[in-house]
């Protein structure tokens, strides 16, 4: 191939990616506006924890193509009030060697925007002290039209499938539930927008 089509060859590439990456739409997440909560039970009264410290992005390649969904959660950023509780949570998890529980999409079964509204279902893989599963997520979203998105929702899991013994406490007279549910209520913002504000 002669040098001057391999260099308009290369130029009409680095445009194709460039323009791809300009309609690219990242959300971030706000921490001061989002919140997972850890719903769970136990022989002597139900119990909850949550964290605002949630890390990761959404990538939508147009309005209604989303591309990708990253998420991560600071174990010891998951606080319930008692220490003895966050002790038991932290040690339960392996938090030590476990630090993060993260979320990565790998494959969007269904997405629906509807004017402000948008419905996702994604599936893919969760790390809980150590262990992967495949999940199915499912959101309910808005966005205000300011580049701001919220979305909630929850999924309810099972410790043991994660390897994870439930928790006891008070010489075990306490004894944790194997079921949990986790409620998220997040919001993410368009990193664009934001920058040009």
């Amino acid at each position: 191939m002669k040098t001057k089509q391999l260099s308009t060859l290369l130029l009409a590439s680095a445009c194709i990616l460039l323009s791809a990456s300009l309609s690219a739409q990242v959300l971030q997440f706000l921490p001061k506006n989002s919140s997972i909560t850890i719903n769970g039970t136990s022989n002597l009264h139900d119990w909850k924890s949550s964290t605002s410290q949630i890390k990761g992005q959404l990538v939508f390649a147009n309005d209604n193509e989303l591309k990708s969904l990253h998420v991560e959660i600071p174990v010891k950023s998951i606080k319930s009030g008692e220490k003895l509780m966050d002790s038991k949570t932290y040690e339960t998890l392996n938090a030590d060697k476990n630090p993060n529980i993260v979320f990565r999409m790998t494959d969007v079964v269904s997405a629906q925007r509807t004017g402000n509204d948008l419905n996702l279902t994604v599936s893919g893989n969760l790390t809980i002290a150590g262990q992967t599963k495949k999940v199915t997520l499912k959101a309910k979203g808005k966005t205000n039209g300011t580049g701001v998105y919220n979305f909630n929702g929850d999924i309810q899991l099972k410790m043991s499938e994660f390897g994870m013994k439930p928790p006891t406490a008070l010489l075990g007279t306490m004894k944790v539930g194997d079921q949990v549910r986790l409620n998220f209520d997040v919001s993410l913002q368009d990193n664009q927008r934001a920058s040009a504000n």
